[in-house]
């Protein structure tokens, strides 16, 4: 369920008719729907009521500070990927005690920021970090939780792009080696080993990936456990996948009960990232028609937003529903168009004989589902601007992220002193 819909044939998001913001702010935009993102977060965090469960929302899928802040009043952590998002995520109010860092490649200068934020914890990946961890905090005379990353060698069936838990993937250590790393980490300077981690992919549609990948979690920790290490938590990373306007992934409450299933009886504090989920549908992208360009093998609607405002369909094949602003009739006759942008990259298609009403320059049209992976994975490229993101709370709306221009650009460029 999203807070997008017509109202007198007009697409609103929530109390706000999409039309009017793009009056004011001018296109393309993003929209992100408050009420959206909190019902989202709310279904998901309710599926593990009965477990000690910290939901962290991965800030790599949007990280826009008012989208962290809306969250984080919820009681929602963060699950960052960088020191970037560390800053983000603090700014955004998430306290540190609720925000876990992943992602392999972490500099000894982000790692010294996380621990003197005093973050929650950091999930190692191979004994490289691990070594440098220990130094940077012995040094400190402090400690700093962690978690192993497991790699179990299970293939999440989605795009090979997002996939992250099979063995060919860069991520994690395999469950042999992660047993040895942890039985290391116990007796380093400055590191407390807590727990384990995992994370399989993203935007997966079945539960079987998850259910055999949390087993080799549970199998894990039960030989660790009988070796006399402790185990108090597992981070079961995220990848919930959503509908896009095809399928019916699962749903959080069927993901809850999976979890509960395998791991419920283990005693463990369990961390949850889940990222898609909670704000992909709870944003559009809104653009207008350009041009209607008709040629002898096909028609193409060119509207203004192009592949570096919304790189998913060129990177990942992805789809997104595609609607009109304004509602068409019922018996509105609809025919396969392509819908492109401006970028002069064939690649600059967001849909491929795509079922279409009638488009005319100046329409406007929202891409569904565009509420993650969007504006985070934005680009200057073709020196077009940065697009601004709107955010929507019942009547009202504030603009969250100005539109960066090619003079605010060529601000932060110079000439060379030898360049007259």
């Amino acid at each position: 369920m999203d807070h997008f819909d017509y109202r007198d044939r007009r697409l609103h998001a929530e109390g706000v008719a999409l039309a009017d913001i793009a009056e004011r702010v001018g296109t393309p935009f993003y929209c992100y729907s408050t009420a959206t993102m909190e019902r989202h977060y709310q279904v998901f965090a309710g599926s593990f009521a009965d477990l000690a469960v910290l939901v962290c929302f991965a800030v790599k899928a949007n990280s826009n500070i008012a989208v962290l802040a809306t969250l984080a009043r919820l009681g929602a952590g963060a699950d960052v990927v960088s020191g970037g998002e560390i800053k983000r995520a603090l700014a955004a109010g998430v306290p540190a005690s609720r925000i876990v860092f992943s992602g392999i490649g972490k500099t000894a200068d982000e790692m010294t920021a996380a621990l003197a934020a005093g973050i929650a914890q950091i999930n190692v990946e191979s004994e490289n970090e691990l070594d440098k961890l220990s130094e940077i905090a012995a040094a400190r005379e402090a400690r700093i939780p962690i978690a192993v990353r497991v790699n179990p060698d299970v293939d999440a069936h989605t795009h090979d792009k997002i996939a992250t838990g099979r063995a060919v993937d860069k991520f994690g250590l395999d469950p042999a080696r992660a047993r040895a790393l942890y039985a290391r980490a116990a007796a380093m300077p400055g590191i407390e080993v807590q727990g384990l981690a995992v994370h399989i992919g993203s935007q997966i549609t079945d539960l079987e990936p998850f259910r055999e990948a949390y087993g080799c979690l549970r199998e894990l920790t039960l030989e660790l456990r009988g070796e006399g290490f402790e185990v108090r938590s597992l981070d079961l990373g995220g990848g919930l996948g959503i509908p896009y306007g095809m399928g019916t992934p699962p749903s959080p409450a069927e993901y809850g009960k999976m979890v509960v299933s395998v791991l419920g009886d283990l005693g463990c504090h369990l961390t949850l990232e889940p990222g898609r989920v909670i704000v992909g549908n709870a944003g559009v992208l809104v653009t207008r028609v350009i041009y209607v360009k008709e040629v002898a093998s096909r028609g193409f609607v060119v509207v203004d937003a192009a592949m570096n405002d919304l790189m998913r369909p060129v990177l990942y094949d992805a789809y997104h529903d595609i609607v009109p602003i304004i509602e068409p009739p019922p018996d509105a006759e609809r025919r396969e168009m392509d819908v492109v942008g401006p970028v002069c990259e064939t690649g600059d298609t967001f849909a491929t004989l795509r079922p279409l009403p009638a488009a005319g320059p100046g329409d406007l049209l929202a891409v569904r589902s565009a509420g993650a992976y969007g504006a985070v994975m934005s680009s200057l490229y073709n020196a077009r601007s940065l697009v601004p993101e709107v955010l929507v709370k019942g009547d009202s709306f504030a603009v969250v992220r100005q539109r960066i221009t090619v003079d605010d650009m060529l601000a932060r460029e110079s000439l060379p002193d030898w360049i007259d």
